[in-house]
């Protein structure tokens, strides 16, 4: 689950990261009030919407006095805001952050992710602050510094005054440094966080070490844990088919692609999408209707996929270990009987009964084209469609 800046500026408050004072607006007079209540001569508007580079789509601004708050808030509030991540379609900014102005010296990166190949949280640090890592990564790869955390011990002090050192900071810096550091990381691991991303990480001319931009991310699995996060869920700023899709219980994530995707298990549906890529065309969605695939799941994955307008053909492939092909199959003719269903479907099961499947398939008088291999049944797909 992802978060707003501003609220994942809230969560590390709470351990003692250093973060700008600023509040959430709703309504440009909200922004102004709050301006006027967090006093100074700048202000920074920043509009709040779960993507990158708002700054280049003209999502921060400086103001200099209340009345420049009150009339960019007015602008930016209800606007569509394009960037490199939100897509052309862009996103619409329903909430502002009002922050004090900072005095800059330097700009940082900051991040903690978990790196799966050696199952250990990794610090990853740069003085290419502002930009994207993977840009940094890309073009200057010996500008990162990569720290990991054993998960019996966690983040050390040294490790720490490592990162500080590897930034090159000094004095006062490098103690403020350390400081921020282990507090971000207890925040990190109390939250059953996936991502913290402070980019940039600054340092003020005075020596304070804060984040003045703040990206969190948390695990959905461990959100029973969390109820005072899963409370900060934005639904506007997700798909509704995919909020549609976890009413129901399903894995749903929206593609661009033309050809619908209804699979048993995540590595089967990643499979599936890469055979589709390879066969010629684009895969419109990933969906995992997991172990069951009765009936009712079918049904509402059917919705779900059909509702997709760039759909043009749905791909089935469900392998038959925990639930027979046969009963797959009468879940599928039953689904689609009361669905409408207005693309061709090519149907693979795999597994316990899978000729007794095929057969109930093609007497059903559905109009299904039945496949026996991932591979065939892709080709069959894609000749659909061209």
């Amino acid at each position: 689950m992802n978060i707003h800046e501003y609220q994942a500026k809230e969560i590390l408050r709470t351990y003692q990261v250093d973060v700008p004072r600023g509040k959430v607006a709703f309504t440009p007079e909200e922004a102004e009030w709050n301006a006027r209540e967090l006093g100074g001569q700048v202000f920074v508007v920043k509009a709040q919407i779960h993507a990158g580079g708002r700054g280049k789509g003209g999502g921060v601004k400086i103001a200099r006095t209340l009345p420049e708050v009150k009339s960019f808030a007015s602008q930016m509030l209800g606007m569509k805001l394009v960037t490199h991540q939100t897509g052309p379609q862009g996103k619409m900014v329903q909430r502002l952050l009002i922050e004090e102005g900072i005095d800059i010296l330097k700009e940082l990166y900051l991040g903690i992710v978990l790196d799966r190949s050696v199952s250990k949280l990794v610090f990853m640090a740069s003085t290419e602050g502002g930009m994207e890592i993977e840009k940094v990564a890309a073009e200057k790869p010996q500008a990162i510094i990569k720290e990991y955390v054993d998960p019996q011990v966690g983040m050390q002090t040294f490790q720490a005054r490592k990162i500080a050192f590897g930034l090159g900071l000094s004095g006062d810096q490098i103690k403020n440094a350390v400081n921020f550091i282990l507090s971000l990381y207890q925040a990190f691991v109390e939250t059953d966080a996936s991502l913290a991303e402070i980019n940039p990480l600054v340092i003020t001319r005075d020596g304070r070490v804060l984040a003045l931009d703040a990206k969190m991310n948390f695990d959905d699995s461990a959100l029973f844990r969390h109820p005072d996060i899963l409370e900060m869920r934005d639904l506007h700023e997700e798909d509704p088919l995919e909020i549609e899709a976890s009413k129901f219980k399903l894995n749903y994530i929206k593609l661009d692609g033309d050809v619908g995707c209804m699979v048993n298990g995540a590595g089967l549906a990643m499979a599936t999408m890469d055979i589709i890529k390879l066969a010629g065309s684009m895969p419109a969605n990933f969906l995992d209707v997991g172990g069951g695939a009765n009936v009712e799941t079918v049904k509402n994955g059917f919705k779900i996929i059909l509702s997709d307008a760039n759909v043009k053909a749905v791909l089935i492939n469900i392998f038959g270990g925990i639930v027979r092909c046969d009963r797959v199959a009468q879940g599928i003719i039953e689904a689609a009987q009361s669905v409408k269903i207005h693309v061709p479907m090519v149907i693979r099961l795999a597994g316990t009964n899978a000729k007794e499947a095929a057969d109930l398939l093609r007497q059903s008088k559905m109009h299904f084209e039945v496949a026996e291999t991932l591979q065939e049944a892709a080709k069959k797909v894609v000749q659909i469609l061209h």
